[in-house]
């Protein structure tokens, strides 16, 4: 678990749900993937910023079986209700993968909440017959890490604990390509940044075209040569900084110890202090570069 965080429970929507809270500063609210909610290191990061609230969605963990959600715009409808609970009136909204569906569907309910999204490998957009992750966390590791060798182990679950989140996934999430949100994408109102890694097999990072092609005020973010999980969360603690904007200049190719690509020569994104203004930008906010709104980390 994340140093810092403390646990929280709310009552919304006929549901008590669980939350990690931590930090100070502008509202930043995540919503974890199908894999249910663990903090990392990553949320560390964010804490140092924002206010961290990491629920824990109802039917994950040790919640009882959700029966009643229907589907996942049922789903965003109940989490806006748990930030109206704990006082939250607007803030941030980053998804993960699952998450990443709930936060749009989210972001599209209550546009004068949401000051700006980040969906983190969103799963929204899927490949034809995609299901959800299952497995051993042996098998999890493989599928999550373009590196999982690297990787400490991802701590056991409970088996009943997770046929119960498979169950409820599968049951909420829908097609791999849902026409009723993506008629309604262009209508988000919140800038959005979506993140993909390059190695990514879950959610192969070519779909991010289409994000950008529905969502009006999209800027794509591509994590070189990882997959799904190790840097995204990490630039997605980067580039929400409200000191900062991402910018675009040629450099050189160069690799890091680990062997991951660090640069490359092609227009890469890097984070430069945005300068001073008398017009502040909302926390969160993040600006397009020159060169149609994609980059390479």
């Amino acid at each position: 678990m994340a140093a810092g965080f403390r646990e929280g429970f709310v009552e919304a929507d006929g549901f008590r749900i669980r939350y990690m809270e931590a930090g100070e500063g502008p509202a930043l609210v995540h919503l974890h993937g199908a894999g249910g909610l663990r903090l990392t290191p990553a949320h560390e990061l964010l804490n140092r910023a924002y206010r961290v609230v990491a629920f824990e969605m109802p039917g994950f963990g040790a919640s009882p079986e959700n029966t009643r959600t229907r589907d996942m715009a049922e789903l965003a409808q109940t989490m806006a209700a748990a930030t109206k609970a704990l006082g939250l009136d607007r803030f941030n909204l980053m998804g993960t993968s699952f998450g990443g569906k709930t936060a749009l569907w989210l972001g599209l309910q209550k546009p004068e909440c949401v000051l700006a999204l980040v969906l983190e490998a969103p799963a929204a957009i899927r490949p034809p017959g995609a299901a959800p992750p299952a497995g051993t966390p042996e098998e999890m590791a493989r599928r999550l890490f373009a590196h999982p060798e690297r990787q400490p182990p991802l701590p056991a679950i409970d088996p009943q604990q997770a046929a119960k989140q498979t169950a409820f996934v599968r049951r909420v999430f829908g097609p791999p390509r849902d026409p009723d949100l993506e008629a309604r994408l262009p209508g988000l109102a919140p800038p959005t940044l979506a993140l993909f890694g390059t190695l990514d097999t879950m959610i192969p990072p070519d779909l991010g075209h289409l994000y950008k092609e529905f969502i009006p005020d999209c800027h794509l973010v591509f994590v070189y040569e990882e997959g799904e999980r190790p840097k995204l969360i990490k630039a997605s603690a980067l580039v929400t900084s409200p000191s900062t904007s991402i910018r675009r200049e040629p450099t050189r190719s160069t690799r890091n110890p680990t062997g991951n690509c660090a640069t490359t020569d092609r227009m890469l994104a890097t984070v430069r202090a945005k300068p001073s203004s008398t017009k502040p930008m909302p926390s969160c906010a993040f600006r397009k570069g020159n060169s149609g709104g994609r980059t390479r980390l």
